[in-house]
């Protein structure tokens, strides 16, 4: 399979289990993610925590985010929690998102140069916010849809669910960051 139509693959699985996954089993996943990466945080000293790793070529971690440290990977999450938040929110309500921080999705959500450990305690509650904010909100499917730069149009739910899977993907980054860090 050539790589145009490996990518049309893993988009067409990626949307499918999107339509399959119910708002509470992504929301418990995201639970789950969010403990995951505060034992993460727990595990880790100050000094590597700001230790920057270069870790492997990884599905969904872009070639310039490979050599960031766990608090750089903690402060991409919550201007993408932020701003997913803010798209969930208003296509909940049918409204188009306005007023997003992230305009460029390479360049916006790119971290500072020295994120420190306030990072952990910003990221929990990015995700506890979406959470709340979530379970606030009625109907996350059939509502306004708008694009993903990669998965194309999706509503509220989708949305919701690619607010789990970001997190995933860069979960695999900070375990790999973590056995970095530890030596292993």
């Amino acid at each position: 399979m050539g790589l145009p139509k490996m990518k049309v693959f893993i988009k067409c699985l990626v949307r499918f289990r999107f339509l399959i996954t119910s708002k509470k089993k992504t929301s418990d996943r995201i639970r789950s993610i969010l403990q995951e990466y505060r034992d993460i945080g727990e595990l880790m000293t100050k000094e590597q925590g700001e230790e920057c790793t270069q870790v492997p070529k990884m599905r969904g971690v872009d070639e310039d985010m490979r050599a960031w440290s766990f608090y750089m990977i903690l402060e991409h999450n919550v201007i993408v929690n932020r701003t997913m938040s803010m798209i969930v929110e208003s296509l909940a309500r049918n409204e188009e998102p306005k007023n997003l921080p992230v305009k460029d999705p390479k360049k916006d959500v790119m971290p500072s140069g020295s994120p420190g450990p306030e990072q952990l305690k910003a990221f929990c509650q990015s995700v506890e916010d979406h959470l709340k904010l979530v379970s606030g909100l009625s109907g996350l499917r059939g509502t306004l849809k708008t694009p993903h730069p990669i998965f194309g149009m999706l509503n509220a739910h989708g949305w919701h669910c690619m607010f789990c899977l970001h997190l995933e993907l860069h979960l695999s980054q900070a375990k790999r960051v973590l056995d970095g860090v530890r030596g292993r």
